[in-house]
């Protein structure tokens, strides 16, 4: 089995390939990709994911979105952030996560996640999932995005295992059964 570094350094050459870029090959399929890996080298993977979307010599533009990133600006936007330490000291966690979910919905962060126009050579990258979690979940986000970003791939970048079905976080949280994503190295 290839170690992490192994399969990082595959992610430039795939990218690059036009046929990835223009979601060719994919029998009719959205180009959705899960790269899982370690939770135990999140920090080398976001290092990376900083890397590839700073650098702009490849032929191909990094939209890096940070779910958790955009969990707070939903919150900001909606004027929540400031209280929810103290919501969940008053009503404890799960009262917090149901009023999170209520407030930062999937369609509020598919709006905060859409730009456009989407430019040939665009490859939308996720990340924070498992910041996120349980706050968001990854399948949700996937089944959103859909119809928003058919025509670029998109890359989320997962702690934890994915078997082509099920999405299981961390390596001890079944997320959900998605069909659509292929695995990505």
């Amino acid at each position: 089995m290839e170690n992490l570094h192994q399969r990082l350094d595959q992610i430039v050459d795939k990218i690059s390939q036009e046929d990835f870029l223009q979601n060719k090959g994919l029998s009719n399929e959205v180009g959705f990709y899960v790269f899982c890996y370690e939770p135990k080298d999140e920090m080398v993977v976001r290092h990376f994911v900083k890397q590839l979307a700073a650098d702009t010599s490849h032929g191909f533009r990094v939209i890096e979105k940070d779910l958790y990133e955009v969990l707070l600006e939903i919150c900001q936007n909606k004027k929540v952030l400031s209280g929810v330490a103290n919501l969940e000291e008053k009503k404890g966690k799960n009262h917090l996560l149901e009023q999170l979910q209520k407030v930062a919905t999937p369609d509020d962060y598919i709006k905060r996640m859409t730009y456009e126009p989407h430019l040939p050579g665009d490859v939308l990258v996720l990340t924070g999932v498992g910041k996120v979690y349980p706050f968001m979940r990854s399948h949700n986000i996937l089944d959103n995005l859909q119809h928003v970003f058919p025509d670029i791939p998109v890359i989320m970048f997962y702690p934890g295992k994915y078997d082509g079905q099920t999405l299981n976080l961390f390596g001890k949280f079944i997320d959900a059964n998605y069909y659509r994503a292929f695995n990505f190295i």
